[in-house]
């Protein structure tokens, strides 16, 4: 792009995002009237300004430059009924899962809709166990926004359920470049990072095409092992996008990802903080300001007062708009067999038709006419078949039941919020965290309404299940 188109949609974007020159030039960290003269064209550009102009100026982007997602949530049920949990936890018709008789990790079975996976076994040690990576999140967002529930009241079911957390990866997705993987890599090896991890891996990826020229997939940085319970990874989602599904780097929305990847015990602190506090960027951030700070090299300073890096500053939240936990809906369509299909299958399909037509022959077709649909195939062709809304159990609890698992809920929320106090070492403020105060703020009920909303609804309890239900909600809460 020569200077002039690039001044032109500088300026574009900074009229578009509301953006006056005197703000700009000060992200830029240079001054109104020097800023005016580039927009007029009076000053050569050089790649270093453009990528300044270029990164400062997606930072005001109204479209977020950051948003977070949940991109990887694993947890296990005591229970070997995958029915229950499909119906209850999931609330989805097992009518539309497809069963397989074998699994992974040790299970013998499973239900699959689409990426949404449910790992079965009589084995009560193993139980059941519900699997979303990357595209299963999506897909279970799109049923979740049917159903009128948020990923913070999917998380409150699941434990609700007793369910035992195994892994949850929170992505923060950076449309803008502020993430400069390169340069964070080469700030970590010349010791500008001051983090608690012992173990730092850094890839630059190249694959081979198909005329054997490399192409790049981009660089990744990981901040502490692997095999531990908690690590970090950033890498170019740009070039991972194009290597998997051609979309060119320029194209792409997401230029950078930065992930915290958490197993067990560490994944269970996390949805608790979830839980209680209800804003992923305060976990997300917590836990990365806990870990890794990257810095700017002071040579007479000593290296815990260096001063932080800006990018990554404002990466973690220094002059930046709050950032929030983000849905993105996609439901499971037959794109991804198509797709394979079109990259795969079909130059192979158009040569063997070419030879039909060359040979006077019929191998194609008698092919398709000899073969026989799958059970997976099928399964494909009844989900194309059916929407969001037909998959959906919409079997509606008894009132009495509404009630009770109001309480049951109740429970699992305080009980969650004393155990991560009791391991925190803070026993005082949640021994005073009262149920009832942890109950109604989750539902969002102002404080000094609580008492009389908590009497109207035990009033209604009451009449409902009787005295004995009630009881049984003390000796819950009491667990």
């Amino acid at each position: 792009m020569n200077d002039k188109n690039f001044i032109e949609e500088l300026k574009q974007k900074r009229e578009e995002y509301g953006v006056t020159q005197r703000k700009l030039a000060l992200a830029c960290g240079i001054s109104r009237e020097y800023y005016n003269r580039i927009e007029k064209g009076k000053i050569p550009l050089t790649e270093e300004l453009k990528e300044t102009l270029e990164k400062q100026i997606e930072r005001f982007n109204p479209q977020e430059p950051l948003f977070l997602l949940i991109d990887y949530f694993r947890v296990r049920f005591p229970t070997t009924d995958a029915l229950k949990i499909i119906r209850e936890i999931l609330q989805l018709k097992a009518d539309y899962m497809l069963y397989e008789d074998f699994g992974k990790y040790g299970y013998e079975s499973k239900y699959v809709l689409g990426d949404i996976n449910i790992m079965c076994s009589m084995q009560e040690h193993l139980g059941v166990l519900l699997e979303l990576k990357g595209r299963g999140c999506r897909q279970m967002e799109s049923y979740l926004l049917v159903q009128e529930r948020s990923w913070y009241d999917f998380m409150l079911d699941c434990m609700t359920a007793g369910g035992k957390m195994k892994r949850l990866d929170l992505a923060i997705n950076d449309r803008a470049g502020i993430l400069d993987i390169p340069k964070l890599k080469e700030k970590y090896k010349a010791g500008e990072c001051i983090s608690y991890f012992r173990m730092q891996k850094d890839y630059s990826g190249t694959e081979k095409c198909g005329s054997d020229t490399p192409k790049n997939t981009g660089e990744t940085l990981y901040l502490g092992s692997t095999s531990s319970e908690l690590y970090m990874c950033a890498y170019q989602k740009n070039y991972e996008q194009y290597v998997k599904n051609g979309t060119e780097v320029e194209d792409t929305e997401i230029k950078n990802r930065f992930e915290i990847r958490m197993k067990n015990e560490r994944a269970y602190y996390a949805v608790v903080d979830l839980l209680t506090y209800r804003d992923a960027e305060r976990t997300a951030f917590s836990i990365i300001n806990h870990y890794v700070r990257f810095v700017d090299r002071e040579d007479d300073t000593p290296k815990n007062q260096w001063k932080m890096n800006d990018d990554w500053a404002w990466f973690v939240g220094e002059n930046r708009e709050p950032i929030r936990l983000t849905t993105k809906p996609e439901p499971y369509t037959l794109q991804k067999a198509l797709h394979w299909l079109q990259r795969q299958v079909a130059p192979t399909i158009k040569m063997v038709q070419a030879l039909d037509k060359e040979n006077h022959t019929t191998i194609l077709k008698d092919m398709i006419e000899q073969a026989e649909l799958k059970d997976k195939h099928k399964h494909l062709l009844q989900l194309e078949k059916s929407t969001i809304e037909e998959r959906i159990d919409t079997v509606v609890p008894q009132e009495n039941e509404v009630f009770f698992n109001f309480f049951e809920k109740s429970a699992t929320k305080h009980q969650l919020v004393y155990r991560y106090g009791a391991r925190k070492g803070n026993l005082t403020f949640f021994q005073n965290y009262s149920l009832n105060r942890g109950l109604l703020s989750l539902y969002e009920v102002e404080e000094e309404k609580s008492f009389e909303k908590m009497s109207e609804i035990q009033d209604e309890w009451t009449v409902l299940c009787g005295r004995r239900k009630l009881n049984y909600f003390h000796k819950i809460s009491n667990k």
